[in-house]
């Protein structure tokens, strides 16, 4: 199985994006920054007050025209406002979405927020968003025993314009992190973890994750491309509960489709 994640950024670089998923050979494609505009296509703009992005009317939409033969489950994590290019307002739902390909049967879903609750933003905020996690479980239907059940789990961890150091409000979110998966497992179960986790790899958060089983595979790796000109280039994270079940894994450099890199895992 291959396992892909990536925060798509909205669809920024949504013609590298869509041209590289139907090609990436991911089984199951965990991708954040997810967008969904009713009634709409094409490309909106966002707006918080301290950043103006390009970004696709309804990605979900999109990817799934790409990955006709996937899956797709969408969370929502809160909504605002964003504006086409005529000027007009529409309210734009900004979450989390999973593609499953046809393969790998979905035998169970679960999601939580990590952090605060959906919001309906009269106004788009820079700060405290709310910040969910969504779960989808499957199996290998080829293995002579129904194969091992997998749990692929992923987050899109709290921003915070001050950075991404530790914080009480990162710590929590670390413990419902943990709580989610410590709930959802099975005592067969593998658990794949990943997202963008907007933390540096010495982060509390490892460790409140290692208290749940989960190793981290990233470490201080690069996870950013060169449309992020911040000098901190750690934000992706990908942690298994089994680190023998790794065949391969690799923090892609190329080809570039968002801010971020994306993470492939080979199990």
């Amino acid at each position: 199985m291959r396992i892909m994640s990536v925060n798509a950024w909205g669809g920024a670089r949504a013609d590298e994006l869509l041209a590289w998923l139907p090609v990436s050979g991911a089984d199951i494609a965990c991708l954040q920054e997810v967008t969904r505009t009713p009634g709409r296509s094409g490309w909106t703009r966002f707006d918080d007050g301290e950043r103006q992005l390009p970004q696709r009317a309804d990605l979900f939409a999109d990817v799934r025209s790409v990955l006709p033969r996937h899956q797709g489950i969408f969370v929502a994590s809160d909504s605002g406002p964003v504006h086409d290019d005529d000027g007009g307002r529409h309210r734009q739902d900004f979450g989390l979405a999973t593609f499953a390909g046809e393969r790998w049967p979905v035998i169970g879903l679960d999601a939580a927020f990590v952090h605060g609750e959906f919001t309906d933003h009269a106004e788009w905020t820079i700060a405290d968003r709310p910040r969910a996690a969504l779960a989808i479980r499957t199996t290998d239907r080829s293995g002579s025993d129904g194969g091992r059940p997998v749990w692929v789990v992923q987050v899109h961890g709290l921003r915070d314009p001050a950075g991404k150091g530790d914080t009480p409000a990162r710590l929590r979110q670390a413990t419902r992190l943990a709580a989610l998966v410590d709930r959802i497992r099975g005592p067969r179960d593998l658990v794949v973890l990943c997202g963008d986790f907007n933390v540096l790899p010495s982060s509390e958060t490892f460790a409140v994750l290692a208290d749940v089983g989960l190793t981290d595979l990233v470490g201080a790796a690069d996870t950013r491309t060169s449309s992020y000109a911040k000098p901190v280039r750690h934000a992706s994270y990908l942690l298994i509960s089994d680190v023998t079940a790794v065949k391969d894994f690799a923090v892609l450099s190329t080809p570039e489709v968002s801010d971020h890199r994306a993470l492939v895992l080979e199990i």
